[in-house]
């Protein structure tokens, strides 16, 4: 029986289980919205929380304890530097699970777990002379793909115009050379024969 045991095993091993809670902690601070199972949400919500809390320690000890258990040092900055200057002004209760509708396939409660400030921070619009956050560099990339690839093509039509270049000056030698010989054969006295 487990009597006075709390958490969740989730069907997984300890380490297992450590592992996924990471890796979930770890993308919710990245991406501040996350869709996962209501169970899976509840668990990593105090993790999640006291990783907020301890950037907004901001000391060198916090983040090094921060840095032990998420996996990307650039989520870490974005505590320490984004996400936590946000809420300082809260004395906790940084995040909020919403439940989804039930998963098609198992029927698994779902819930959506996101900073408390998401909506707010992803329409808000940018500051004078600062890009948006989200400006699609994305979006140049394709105008640029399509730019050099119309560059190739007139490189390639220059390098058409090129390759038929040699084919004309081979042809215009050649008739050049049956001219020569045209005239060689005119100038010919009468008398003699033409193939000699």
């Amino acid at each position: 029986m487990r009597h006075r045991k709390a958490g969740r095993h989730l069907g997984r091993d300890g380490a297992h289980r450590k592992a996924l809670y990471r890796n979930l902690v770890t993308d919710l601070l990245r991406y501040e919205r996350i869709t996962t199972t209501d169970a899976k949400a509840r668990e990593i919500r105090p993790i999640a929380e006291k990783m907020i809390t301890l950037g907004r320690r901001g000391d060198l000890h916090a983040r090094r304890q921060a840095l032990r258990y998420i996996y990307d040092r650039y989520v870490v900055d974005k505590v320490f530097s984004d996400i936590a200057p946000r809420m300082a002004d809260r004395p906790g209760g940084y995040l909020r699970i919403t439940r989804l509708e039930p998963r098609k396939g198992d029927g698994a409660k779902m819930a959506v777990i996101e900073t408390v400030d998401y909506d707010e921070v992803m329409t808000a619009a940018p500051a004078p002379g600062e890009d948006a956050p989200d400006a699609a560099p994305a979006l140049d990339e394709p105008e640029a793909a399509l730019a050099v690839e119309e560059g190739d093509a007139a490189d390639d039509d220059a390098a058409g115009e090129v390759d038929e270049a040699p084919e004309a000056v081979a042809t215009t030698e050649a008739t050049g050379e049956a001219a020569e010989a045209d005239a060689s054969v005119e100038d010919a006295p009468e008398g003699e024969d033409e193939n000699k």
